[in-house]
């Protein structure tokens, strides 16, 4: 360093300046060497202290740019000023191992008593600023291609409703391009009255933050270019940027939706005009069936009674299956009209004790001395119409007691819990039940045995399965020919929420 470059160092004090700025600066020749560097400028290259004196300002520089600089550096020697360096261009800084980062220059001109020139220059690392706009781009990139190819429609406006943005999903609803569109008034795309009452909403909202869509969403009414309204969702999103407001709007087109709640309603509808006619028709069958059906009961018992000395072996056996056959048609339209109560007749849940209802059930069931019936002393109270849950064990002990074939039969009734469900069992040591016939069983009106060797009206299964689904639960079957069948249903452990 010369005597004269040492004096203006000194005369200027910037060396006490370099030392205490905290941004990385250094001062170089007019050749590009470095003769003085201050300690965040040595930080941010990775180099030591003293290390970089004397060095070429181009070892600062990626190998690759070094030759086209030294002509930038004599260029900026023939007309110095205090200017940014490279504007318009990216700036790279070489680290010392090589590495390189995105930098912002400034220069400023120095000048010793003799003419000497040198250059002060100041350096920032623009890495973060890089990595948020770069962070930024690919935001706004990704934002692109989401308006770009959303299905729903996507509308922006200003706060005095003018269009700004309409995607191509909003070109295919409205029938209008992004061009028509832009400048325009959002409410083109309302039919009267909404598109009249719209500025006045805006204008509202801006004065006194009142919102009826704004950050809420609403069904509304929607016009094509073509004149034709239909319904859509609109949900709308307000963006505050420096001194004004946007608001997106995202619509959807709920035609086919609408028109499915049209036939949904429709059909509820029939289904609760054919419920309303199957329940008279349940009752009147009731009534004129049972009326002359119990007339045709009293017939044959008193034709039984009075005329016994008159029938043979084969009249007296044609009486036995009138009588039978009649009370079996009377408990054939209990069983339907029981089966048609389930899910539209309803009683008001109550705790129900079950170590309680089914005792009651077997005590009232009075199963003959060849059958013992075992209970679990343990059963749960749950909540549940009581007529309902009744029927359900009275069914399944019932159809036990009923095909027993052991001399000493065996009837166990369990309980156990599985996850949000109890699981109960009705298990016997009957016949069994071939597995081909597993789902036959629960229908309607069906029996496995002929109706005139074991009485069953073939309701009692299907009436189980259909109280035991109405509340949610599975009934299934388990059974081995010869060895007995188990049957078992789940029921909810906390009462469902309608």
């Amino acid at each position: 360093m010369t005597n004269d470059i040492q004096t203006l160092l000194g005369s200027q004090g910037l060396v006490w300046l370099l030392r205490s700025a905290t941004d990385a600066m250094l001062i170089a020749d007019a050749g590009g060497r470095i003769i003085l560097t201050n300690p965040p400028l040595l930080r941010m290259f990775g180099y030591g202290d003293g290390q970089m004196d004397g060095m070429q300002i181009e070892q600062l520089i990626p190998e690759r740019f070094r030759h086209g600089h030294s002509g930038l550096r004599e260029s900026y020697g023939k007309q110095p000023r205090a200017r940014s360096m490279g504007t318009g261009l990216e700036l790279l800084g070489a680290r010392a191992d090589g590495s390189e980062f995105p930098v912002e220059v400034s220069l400023s001109p120095l000048e010793t008593e003799h003419g000497e020139r040198l250059v002060m220059a100041t350096i920032h690392d623009i890495t973060r600023r890089k990595e948020a706009e770069a962070a930024v781009l690919e935001s706004e990139a990704r934002m692109r291609a989401i308006f770009e190819t959303a299905v729903d429609a996507i509308v922006t406006i200003d706060e005095q409703g003018i269009v700004d943005r309409f995607n191509p999903a909003a070109e295919k609803l409205f029938g209008y391009s992004e061009a028509e569109m832009r400048g325009k008034n959002v409410k083109l795309l309302m039919p009267s009255p909404y598109r009249e009452m719209h500025d006045g909403y805006l204008a509202r909202y801006m004065q006194t933050g009142e919102k009826k869509i704004i950050g809420i969403g609403r069904e509304v009414i929607g016009m094509r270019k073509d004149g034709s309204v239909f319904p859509m969702d609109l949900a709308v999103a307000e963006t505050h940027f420096p001194g004004r407001r946007m608001f997106t709007g995202v619509v959807r087109d709920i035609s086919e939706r609408k028109q499915a709640e049209t036939r949904h309603a429709r059909l509820l509808q029939e289904i609760a005009a054919a419920n309303e006619e199957l329940t008279n028709f349940a009752y009147v069958v009731s009534h004129d069936l049972k009326a002359p059906l119990r007339a045709i009961g009293s017939l044959a018992d008193w034709l039984s009674t009075d005329y016994a000395d008159k029938f043979d072996a084969e009249g007296k056996e044609h009486m036995r299956l009138l009588i039978s056959r009649v009370h079996r048609m009377g408990a054939l339209i209990d069983g339907i009209l029981q089966y048609s109560r389930v899910g539209r007749v309803k009683e008001t849940p109550v705790s129900v004790d079950l170590n309680r209802l089914v005792r009651d059930v077997v005590d009232l069931l009075a199963p003959p001395a060849n059958i013992a019936v075992t209970i679990d002393e343990s059963l749960p109270t749950i909540m549940t119409e009581p007529t309902r849950i009744q029927q359900v064990f009275q069914n399944l002990v019932s159809n036990a007691i009923k095909y027993m074939d052991k001399p000493e039969g065996r009837i166990h009734i369990g309980c156990a819990r599985d996850g949000a469900y109890w699981r109960f069992t009705v298990s016997d040591n009957g016949p069994g039940i071939e597995q081909r016939h597993y789902e036959r069983i629960f229908q309607l009106f069906q029996t496995l045995a002929p109706r005139d060797k074991i009485e069953s009206t073939g309701v009692g299964l299907a009436l189980v399965k259909k109280i035991v689904e109405m509340y949610g639960g599975k009934v299934t079957v388990d059974s081995e020919v010869g060895k007995g069948t188990a049957f078992g249903f789940t029921l909810p452990a906390a009462p469902r929420k309608n």
